[in-house]
Protein backbone atom coordinates (compact mmCIF):
# COMPACT_ATOMS: atom_id res chain seq x y z
CA UNK A 1 0.00 0.00 0.00
CA UNK A 2 1.05 3.55 -0.97
CA UNK A 3 2.56 6.04 1.71
CA UNK A 4 3.53 9.69 1.20
CA UNK A 5 7.20 10.22 1.18
CA UNK A 6 7.23 13.70 0.49
CA UNK A 7 4.83 16.39 1.70
CA UNK A 8 5.36 19.97 0.52
CA UNK A 9 2.84 22.23 1.44
CA UNK A 10 3.26 26.22 0.25
CA UNK A 11 6.96 25.91 0.68
CA UNK A 12 9.15 28.91 -0.03
CA UNK A 13 12.63 29.55 -0.10
CA UNK A 14 14.11 33.32 -0.35
CA UNK A 15 17.57 34.27 -0.43
CA UNK A 16 18.70 37.79 -0.28
CA UNK A 17 14.89 39.06 -0.82
CA UNK A 18 15.03 36.69 -3.60
CA UNK A 19 12.46 33.47 -4.04
CA UNK A 20 14.57 30.55 -5.07
CA UNK A 21 10.85 28.70 -4.83
CA UNK A 22 7.83 30.39 -4.50
CA UNK A 23 4.63 28.48 -2.70
CA UNK A 24 5.35 24.79 -3.74
CA UNK A 25 2.65 22.21 -2.89
CA UNK A 26 3.56 18.58 -3.81
CA UNK A 27 3.04 15.85 -2.66
CA UNK A 28 5.25 12.19 -3.63
CA UNK A 29 3.84 8.84 -2.88
CA UNK A 30 6.10 5.60 -2.52
CA UNK A 31 4.91 4.30 -5.57
CA UNK A 32 5.77 7.19 -8.01
CA UNK A 33 8.49 7.88 -9.89
CA UNK A 34 9.12 12.10 -10.54
CA UNK A 35 10.78 13.83 -13.01
CA UNK A 36 11.41 17.33 -12.39
CA UNK A 37 12.12 19.39 -15.43
CA UNK A 38 13.00 23.79 -15.71
CA UNK A 39 15.82 25.66 -16.95
CA UNK A 40 18.53 26.22 -15.14
CA UNK A 41 17.82 29.03 -11.93
CA UNK A 42 14.02 27.24 -11.68
CA UNK A 43 14.61 26.04 -8.55
CA UNK A 44 15.06 22.27 -9.15
CA UNK A 45 18.08 21.86 -6.88
CA UNK A 46 16.65 23.73 -4.06
CA UNK A 47 13.39 21.69 -3.96
CA UNK A 48 15.51 18.59 -4.30
CA UNK A 49 17.60 19.52 -1.13
CA UNK A 50 14.57 20.18 1.07
CA UNK A 51 13.62 16.58 0.09
CA UNK A 52 17.19 15.29 0.85
CA UNK A 53 16.28 16.88 4.64
CA UNK A 54 19.67 19.00 3.33
CA UNK A 55 17.79 22.77 3.33
CA UNK A 56 14.94 23.87 5.58
CA UNK A 57 11.71 25.84 3.96
CA UNK A 58 12.21 30.06 4.52
CA UNK A 59 8.26 29.66 5.19
CA UNK A 60 5.85 26.48 4.70
CA UNK A 61 6.49 23.29 5.67
CA UNK A 62 8.06 20.39 4.25
CA UNK A 63 7.35 16.72 5.26
CA UNK A 64 10.08 14.32 4.36
CA UNK A 65 8.70 10.12 4.96
CA UNK A 66 6.50 11.74 7.24
CA UNK A 67 8.40 13.89 9.43
CA UNK A 68 8.39 17.10 9.51
CA UNK A 69 11.65 18.99 8.74
CA UNK A 70 12.36 21.16 11.72
CA UNK A 71 10.76 18.50 13.97
CA UNK A 72 13.07 15.67 13.64
CA UNK A 73 16.58 14.72 13.73
CA UNK A 74 17.77 15.14 10.69
CA UNK A 75 21.19 12.71 10.72
CA UNK A 76 18.60 9.95 11.87
CA UNK A 77 16.01 10.62 8.97
CA UNK A 78 18.70 11.14 6.20
CA UNK A 79 20.00 7.37 6.08
CA UNK A 80 16.79 6.77 4.49
CA UNK A 81 17.19 9.04 1.60
CA UNK A 82 19.99 7.72 -1.05
CA UNK A 83 20.54 10.91 -3.05
CA UNK A 84 23.47 10.90 -6.20
CA UNK A 85 24.52 14.59 -7.27
CA UNK A 86 27.77 15.53 -8.85
CA UNK A 87 28.43 17.35 -5.16
CA UNK A 88 28.59 13.65 -3.56
CA UNK A 89 30.78 12.79 -6.16
CA UNK A 90 33.40 15.30 -5.56
CA UNK A 91 33.38 13.94 -1.92
CA UNK A 92 34.53 10.67 -2.76
CA UNK A 93 38.20 9.85 -2.83
CA UNK A 94 39.12 9.47 -6.01
CA UNK A 95 41.64 6.19 -4.79
CA UNK A 96 38.61 4.80 -3.15
CA UNK A 97 38.16 1.17 -4.44
CA UNK A 98 34.52 1.32 -6.54
CA UNK A 99 33.55 -1.22 -3.78
CA UNK A 100 34.57 1.29 -0.79
CA UNK A 101 33.05 3.86 -2.30
CA UNK A 102 29.41 2.03 -2.42
CA UNK A 103 29.92 -0.20 0.77
CA UNK A 104 30.98 2.95 3.01
CA UNK A 105 27.12 4.53 2.46
CA UNK A 106 26.63 2.05 5.19
CA UNK A 107 27.73 4.76 7.73
CA UNK A 108 26.99 7.37 5.90
CA UNK A 109 30.54 8.42 5.06
CA UNK A 110 32.95 9.04 2.17
CA UNK A 111 36.78 7.40 2.46
CA UNK A 112 37.40 4.14 3.93
CA UNK A 113 38.64 4.85 7.43
CA UNK A 114 38.49 2.31 10.50
CA UNK A 115 34.79 1.19 9.87
CA UNK A 116 33.89 -2.54 10.14
CA UNK A 117 31.32 -3.79 7.69
CA UNK A 118 29.53 -6.89 8.46
CA UNK A 119 29.68 -10.05 5.28
CA UNK A 120 26.27 -9.23 4.83
CA UNK A 121 27.13 -5.16 3.72
CA UNK A 122 29.47 -7.46 1.54
CA UNK A 123 27.54 -9.26 -0.16
CA UNK A 124 25.01 -6.33 -0.54
CA UNK A 125 27.55 -4.27 -2.51
CA UNK A 126 28.35 -7.03 -4.58
CA UNK A 127 25.06 -7.20 -5.80
CA UNK A 128 24.45 -3.61 -6.01
CA UNK A 129 27.13 -3.07 -7.95
CA UNK A 130 26.23 -6.14 -10.66
CA UNK A 131 22.41 -4.31 -10.51
CA UNK A 132 24.15 -1.46 -11.83
CA UNK A 133 26.48 -3.11 -14.66
CA UNK A 134 29.65 -2.62 -12.23
CA UNK A 135 30.50 -5.99 -12.31
CA UNK A 136 34.27 -6.48 -12.15
CA UNK A 137 34.61 -3.12 -10.90
CA UNK A 138 35.14 -3.65 -7.02
CA UNK A 139 38.86 -3.30 -7.55
CA UNK A 140 39.17 -0.44 -9.80
CA UNK A 141 39.70 3.30 -8.31
CA UNK A 142 36.67 5.69 -8.34
CA UNK A 143 39.13 8.41 -10.08
CA UNK A 144 39.80 6.12 -12.53
CA UNK A 145 36.32 5.64 -14.08
CA UNK A 146 35.03 7.15 -16.92
CA UNK A 147 32.31 9.69 -16.39
CA UNK A 148 29.09 7.21 -16.68
CA UNK A 149 30.73 4.78 -14.69
CA UNK A 150 31.68 6.95 -12.01
CA UNK A 151 27.50 7.85 -12.47
CA UNK A 152 26.60 4.52 -12.30
CA UNK A 153 28.76 4.08 -8.74
CA UNK A 154 27.36 7.43 -7.55
CA UNK A 155 23.67 5.84 -8.07
CA UNK A 156 24.79 2.26 -6.92
CA UNK A 157 25.88 4.00 -3.48
CA UNK A 158 22.84 6.02 -3.11
CA UNK A 159 20.92 2.74 -3.45
CA UNK A 160 22.94 0.74 -1.04
CA UNK A 161 21.08 1.13 2.19
CA UNK A 162 17.69 0.46 0.41
CA UNK A 163 16.38 3.77 0.90
CA UNK A 164 12.77 4.72 0.84
CA UNK A 165 13.32 7.56 -1.07
CA UNK A 166 16.30 7.79 -3.86
CA UNK A 167 16.71 11.31 -5.10
CA UNK A 168 18.55 12.19 -8.22
CA UNK A 169 20.89 15.16 -8.99
CA UNK A 170 21.00 15.07 -13.11
CA UNK A 171 22.59 11.44 -13.29
CA UNK A 172 23.13 11.60 -17.28
CA UNK A 173 24.59 15.39 -17.49
CA UNK A 174 27.47 15.56 -18.83
CA UNK A 175 27.05 11.89 -20.43
CA UNK A 176 27.81 10.80 -24.18
CA UNK A 177 25.36 9.50 -26.12
CA UNK A 178 26.29 5.69 -25.19
CA UNK A 179 26.84 6.46 -21.61
CA UNK A 180 23.33 8.19 -21.40
CA UNK A 181 21.27 5.39 -22.92
CA UNK A 182 22.97 2.89 -20.93
CA UNK A 183 21.99 4.75 -17.72
CA UNK A 184 18.74 5.48 -18.57
CA UNK A 185 18.39 2.15 -19.60
CA UNK A 186 19.27 1.00 -16.29
CA UNK A 187 17.43 3.89 -14.38
CA UNK A 188 14.64 2.85 -16.87
CA UNK A 189 14.71 -0.75 -15.08
CA UNK A 190 14.93 0.06 -11.63
CA UNK A 191 11.99 2.03 -11.71
CA UNK A 192 9.45 -0.35 -13.29
CA UNK A 193 9.96 -2.72 -10.44
CA UNK A 194 7.67 -2.59 -8.02
CA UNK A 195 10.33 -3.04 -4.96
CA UNK A 196 12.02 0.19 -5.29
CA UNK A 197 11.35 3.17 -3.56
CA UNK A 198 9.52 6.31 -4.55
CA UNK A 199 12.28 8.32 -7.31
CA UNK A 200 12.44 12.41 -7.82
CA UNK A 201 15.32 12.75 -10.56
CA UNK A 202 16.26 16.00 -11.74
CA UNK A 203 16.92 16.59 -15.00
CA UNK A 204 16.86 19.26 -17.86
CA UNK A 205 16.58 17.28 -21.10
CA UNK A 206 13.39 14.84 -21.63
CA UNK A 207 15.65 12.65 -23.88
CA UNK A 208 16.77 11.71 -20.11
CA UNK A 209 13.46 10.63 -18.73
CA UNK A 210 13.70 6.81 -18.16
CA UNK A 211 11.14 4.37 -19.36
CA UNK A 212 8.90 3.67 -15.84
CA UNK A 213 8.76 6.82 -14.62
CA UNK A 214 5.02 7.92 -13.36
CA UNK A 215 4.98 11.68 -12.93
CA UNK A 216 6.58 15.11 -13.79
CA UNK A 217 6.85 18.53 -12.34
CA UNK A 218 8.09 21.38 -14.58
CA UNK A 219 9.56 24.50 -12.22
CA UNK A 220 9.95 27.97 -13.66
CA UNK A 221 10.92 30.55 -11.53
CA UNK A 222 10.65 28.90 -8.68
CA UNK A 223 7.15 28.02 -9.30
CA UNK A 224 5.11 24.86 -10.37
CA UNK A 225 4.25 25.15 -13.88
CA UNK A 226 2.36 21.63 -14.22
CA UNK A 227 2.83 18.27 -11.98
CA UNK A 228 0.54 14.81 -11.91
CA UNK A 229 0.90 12.32 -14.21
CA UNK A 230 3.60 12.27 -16.89
CA UNK A 231 1.15 12.52 -19.59
CA UNK A 232 -1.18 15.04 -18.75
CA UNK A 233 1.96 17.11 -17.10
CA UNK A 234 4.71 16.71 -19.79
CA UNK A 235 3.00 18.47 -23.18
CA UNK A 236 4.32 21.02 -25.51
CA UNK A 237 2.17 23.66 -24.15
CA UNK A 238 3.41 22.89 -20.71
CA UNK A 239 7.27 22.42 -21.62
CA UNK A 240 6.10 25.63 -24.30
CA UNK A 241 5.58 27.83 -20.75
CA UNK A 242 8.03 26.34 -19.11
CA UNK A 243 10.71 26.97 -21.31
CA UNK A 244 9.27 30.49 -22.41
CA UNK A 245 9.40 29.15 -26.33
CA UNK A 246 7.60 27.13 -28.58
CA UNK A 247 8.17 23.55 -28.20
CA UNK A 248 7.39 20.02 -30.08
CA UNK A 249 7.68 16.97 -27.42
CA UNK A 250 7.26 13.50 -28.87
CA UNK A 251 6.80 10.65 -27.19
CA UNK A 252 7.79 6.27 -28.45
CA UNK A 253 7.36 3.50 -26.05
CA UNK A 254 7.72 5.54 -23.08
CA UNK A 255 10.63 7.73 -24.19
CA UNK A 256 10.66 11.44 -25.25
CA UNK A 257 12.39 14.28 -27.24
CA UNK A 258 11.64 18.17 -27.90
CA UNK A 259 12.69 20.69 -30.04
CA UNK A 260 11.62 23.95 -30.52
CA UNK A 261 9.22 24.54 -32.86
CA UNK A 262 9.96 25.28 -36.80
CA UNK A 263 9.10 29.30 -37.56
Amino acid sequence: MASTVLQFQHVSVVRDGNAILDGIDWNVESDERWVVLGPNGAGKTTLLQIAAAAMHPTTGSAEVLQESLGKVDVFELRPMIGFASTAMARRIPKNETVLDAVLTAAYSVTGRWNEEYEAIDDRRAQRVLKEWGLEGFAGRRFGSLSDGEQKRVQIARSVMTDPELLLLDEPAASLDLGAREELVALLGGYASSPSSPAIVMVTHHVEEIPEGFTHALLLADGRIRAAGPIAEALTPETLSETFGMPIELTERDGRYTARRQAA
